[in-house]
């Protein structure tokens, strides 16, 4: 489930070497070995990496809306209008206090027949045929879901990150006479993705994990696809060691994609 404890980040030295780094590549390399040595975890490895390209679709798909959604409730929150940061607050505090679980089955069980009824309703005259529920893909179904589970938090990250903008630089904007947008676009934003990113990057790898979620509807993701594997031959430890082996390697792969980037930023930034 989504992990947001306030507990920080492990404190690391600059130039320090990476000693936990050369232990999990061991201990990869060792798993590696033995799936490429052994007939028995090759096939359960070639089996479940079948399942990758679903949980990464998934994930991409879901973080990418949630990023924008969460985005746009950060902007309705710290605008002027009333009504918009009451709207934002609303949703933020309803959708982060229902676990991600929950969401999924709502959204693939309720909100799913719900939109393709009103969709008949609406445009019923215009179809050839009657939509159908099931032709609502239930790895859009879990991408949506993901995205109402996760835009709340990402809002919350956008805000700090936007507010962390030194207010000064913001009036010599509208001082120079830019729109709102275009203090937005050129001046708040720019400064404040150095704060987001990191935060936003813990929530990447975290939906990643609970991606893994949408087996319960039958997406065939690697959590699905071990499921159905290891209920066929019995082979419950073989097959997931391999599927958590996997995921260690997409969250970590991940993760130092986004340290490389944080650094980078972090360079631009001065």
């Amino acid at each position: 489930m989504i992990d947001h404890n306030t507990h920080p980040p492990p404190i690391t030295r600059e130039g320090e070497f990476p000693y936990w780094l050369l232990a999990i590549g061991l201990m990869g390399a060792a798993a590696l070995v033995a799936i490429f040595a052994s007939g028995l975890y090759w096939q359960i490895f070639t089996t479940v990496s079948k399942g990758v390209w679903i949980t990464v679709s998934v994930t991409l798909f879901g973080f990418l809306f949630a990023s924008a959604l969460g985005l746009l409730l950060a902007v309705m929150q710290l605008s002027g209008s009333l009504a918009a940061r009451q709207v934002a607050r609303f949703y933020i505090e309803v959708m982060r206090g229902i676990p991600a679980l929950v969401l999924l089955l709502y959204v693939a069980f309720v909100g799913a027949p719900t939109i393709v009824a009103a969709i008949n309703f609406l445009l019923g005259w215009a179809m050839d045929q009657p939509m159908r529920t099931r032709d609502f893909p239930l790895a859009w179904r879990a991408s949506f879901a993901l995205m109402l589970a996760y835009s709340p938090f990402i809002a919350e990250v956008f805000r700090a990150g936007i507010q962390a903008v030194d207010s000064g630089q913001q009036e010599a904007a509208k001082a120079l006479g830019l729109s709102p947008w275009q203090r937005f676009r050129f001046i708040v934003f720019p400064q404040a993705i150095r704060t987001i990113a990191p935060p936003l990057g813990n929530d990447f790898i975290a939906m990643t994990k609970d991606s893994s979620l949408v087996s319960v509807l039958g997406v065939a993701d690697i959590t699905q696809i071990g499921k159905i594997y290891a209920a066929g031959s019995f082979r419950y430890f073989e097959t997931y060691n391999v599927v958590a082996l996997v995921y260690l390697l997409l969250t970590v792969s991940l993760s130092l994609a986004l340290r490389r980037l944080e650094k980078r930023l972090k360079q631009k930034g001065g």
